[in-house]
Formats: C-alpha cells, structure tokens, sequence
C-alpha cells in the first residue's frame, strides 16, 4: 500500500527504511468508491490525500449549478483543498472519487510530525510545491491566452493520461469552455481545419 508514495518520496530526497516505517504510522489508509465523497463544500479539509490508485476531481459549484474543475488527481498524485488545510477555514471545494481509489491521507498534526522527525521532508513539500506553483501558473496563462484548440493540445500534450479515464466534459469544465467548444476544437485537431 505504502510502495508508491514511498517512491514518489524517494524520487525527491533519500528515504531509509527507518524513514519509511515512520511514514507508515503517519498516513491513514482510505478506500473510496466512484462518486463518493472526499471532501464537500462548507467542510474543513483537514486532511491532504497521496492517490495510491484511482482518479479523482477537485471542483466547485457556481450558483448556476455549473461545475468548475480546478484538479484532477490520479496515481502518484496529491490532492486536497490546501487552503482549508493550513487555515481551518472551510472549503469552498468539492473531491470526489471518477473512479474506485486508493488514498493515503495526511493531517496537518502529522504532517509536522513528520517535519520534526524527518527534516528531509520539508524539502519533498518544498519541491512539490514549487511544481504545483509552476503548473498554476501555466494554467492561468493558457486560460488567459490561448484558444480552446491550443488549450486542449496543452492539456493532452501534459496530461495524456488523464483524457482516456475522464469524461470530455469534465475536461472541458477543467479548460474553462463548453463541451460544444472543447469538441470542435478536437475536431479541429483531427481534421487540420
């Protein structure tokens, strides 16, 4: 259960196995079944989750009834409303499992736990971090800039995994465009015109 969160660890800083069996008295096994829930709007996340397996959507809901993607998580992936993590407020997000899943999930208790005891996984948050930083801001360009034709290519080009497990208009609401949109734009793509 523990063997890819520890290789995602272990692809960033060393980890022992002394490290390891730290570890596993930390995170918190959980299964959830398609469609159920990880964390609905008005409630604290408290916890931050490592996708084991499965495939899973973080959105929100306008007062239109329109969904808004903002994540998808799937394998070696994290996933969780950060701000209602680290602030106690709570979240205006929803997370929800596409498929059966396989998490390991984390408190902010022992996520400081761990920094106490394994000083090496600061530097893990801090990497992680940083991508996620680097991958908003990729995201906040391309919605700002880019047709949906180009970015749809952006988001297969980087995600290919993800659109063969997730609905077109789950990728559509992701992109900021409507389904229509998003499918004249792979028509586009597929006929050059």
């Amino acid at each position: 259960m523990y063997d890819l969160l520890f290789h995602h660890i272990g692809s960033k800083i060393l980890l022992d196995g002394a490290g390891k069996e730290f570890l596993k008295t930390m995170f918190i096994p959980k299964k959830l079944r398609k469609k159920q829930y990880l964390l609905q709007e008005g409630e604290q996340g408290k916890y931050m989750a490592f996708v084991n397996k499965g495939c899973l959507r973080s959105y929100s809901i306008d007062e239109e009834g329109r969904e808004h993607i903002v994540q998808f998580a799937i394998e070696e992936w994290w996933i969780g409303d950060m701000y209602s993590f680290l602030t106690g407020e709570p979240s205006d997000y929803n997370i929800d499992a596409l498929e059966d899943a396989e998490l390991l999930m984390i408190d902010r208790k022992a996520q400081n736990s761990i920094l106490e005891h394994l000083p090496a996984y600061e530097k893990y948050l801090r990497i992680l971090l940083e991508n996620n930083y680097v991958a908003t801001r990729r995201r906040l360009n391309n919605m700002m800039a880019k047709t949906a034709e180009e970015k749809y290519l952006d988001f297969i080009k980087q995600y290919p995994h993800i659109t063969q497990r997730v609905p077109q208009h789950m990728v559509a609401s992701y992109l900021g465009i409507t389904p229509e949109t998003l499918s004249r734009a792979r028509k586009q793509r597929l006929t050059g015109k």
